[in-house]
């Protein structure tokens, strides 16, 4: 199913909105940005085969992680668009992928990891 460029920036506002106003404001310095996929640098990087899929990705220090002296680059959550319509044939279906995407690497920025996320139905 075609999503355009604009419809899916859309969708991750929408993701966004869904994440409490007072965990929002933590958010200050951390860009979230949209790209068509993640380039051969990055999947290296992480370790992916070519066969993985990647539909979003936290890069930065965890809130968790830092001490007050912290003066590190802003955070920054990338939104991968061309997985999702890869991936998921019906617009419902990827409204709520992507919804799910971008509220689980803000859950990365905060410290909660994979196995939490788990826990909270957020895998």
């Amino acid at each position: 199913m075609p999503v355009s460029a604009r419809e899916f920036e859309r969708l991750v506002t929408e993701g966004l909105a869904m994440v409490p106003e007072e965990f929002r404001r933590m958010m200050e310095n951390v860009a979230i940005v949209i790209e068509e996929e993640p380039d051969e640098a990055t999947r290296a990087e992480l370790g992916l085969a070519e066969d993985e899929t990647l539909f979003g990705l936290y890069s930065g220090t965890p809130l968790t992680e830092r001490s007050l002296e912290h003066t590190g680059l802003p955070d920054k959550i990338t939104i991968y668009r061309r997985p999702f319509l890869e991936e998921f044939d019906d617009a419902e279906e990827i409204r709520r992928e992507v919804a799910r995407t971008v509220i689980h690497e803000i859950a990365h920025h905060f410290g909660i990891g994979e196995e939490r996320l788990a826990e909270l139905g957020w895998d």
